[in-house]
């Protein structure tokens, strides 16, 4: 079975759990020849639920169609031909790792495959792998932060703030000593104080006339 150990790093330099590949020959601890065929199946069994947990791509197979036929066709199988399989598997794993590889990960794969032998698959994929990915992950350039633009102080105004107008003195430049005049006046209200004012220069003749009058006539 897949084992767990320290952790590692994955194609995406993120720390993973650390997967460690069985050494299916471990499994074998019976001899083949003068084993039993209830034993053989159970050596079988267990083969087989190694190769399921590392995901191997054939020997899963394999293993279950000779489970599904005869004790000799298993037995013979167990003896001559499991090792082949499983280093075909383990040889297939080692190429998967070389996907999006960094140069590290792909001379240690390359070396593996260019032994081709069961142990240097093993050691590439349990501790090979992970040392080279840590050495690709570690000569990776690091991300240099965005510059974030300061905030504009809230006591200087920014260029689109818009200065509201100063308000204008009551006080207008063509009153008499610039203090106290107002706007003169004109236009309608003009009309307005002059009829006013016409009314009221005829009621004082009225006036005055009336008193005259009054005057005179006492006197006489």
């Amino acid at each position: 079975m897949a084992q767990a150990e320290s952790p590692g790093l994955n194609e995406a330099c993120q720390t993973v759990e650390r997967k460690v590949y069985k050494d299916i020959r471990e499994l074998v601890t019976i001899d083949l020849d003068t084993a039993s065929n209830v034993e053989v199946r159970v050596l079988a069994n267990q083969i087989l639920a190694a190769a399921n947990a590392d995901s191997l791509p054939i020997l899963p197979r394999v293993i279950q169609e000779r489970l599904d036929g005869t004790a000799d066709d298993l037995r013979a199988f167990l003896t001559t031909d499991l090792q082949n399989a499983w280093s075909t598997d383990l040889r297939i794993t080692v190429v998967r790792t070389l996907t999006d590889a960094g140069a590290n990960v792909k001379a240690a794969a390359q070396k593996a495959l260019d032994e081709g032998t069961i142990d240097a698959y093993l050691a590439h994929l349990n501790d090979g792998l992970y040392a080279a990915r840590e050495l690709d992950c570690a000569s990776q350039p690091t991300p240099t932060p965005s510059a974030t633009p300061s905030a504009t102080p809230s006591g200087t105004p920014s260029a689109t703030t818009t200065v509201a107008p100063t308000p204008t003195s009551s006080a207008s430049l063509d009153a008499p000593g610039g203090e106290g005049g107002g706007l003169p006046v004109t236009g309608a209200d003009t009309a307005t104080v002059a009829g006013i004012g016409g009314v009221l220069l005829l009621l004082g003749g009225v006036g005055y006339l009336i008193g005259r009058r009054r005057r005179s006539r006492f006197v006489a």
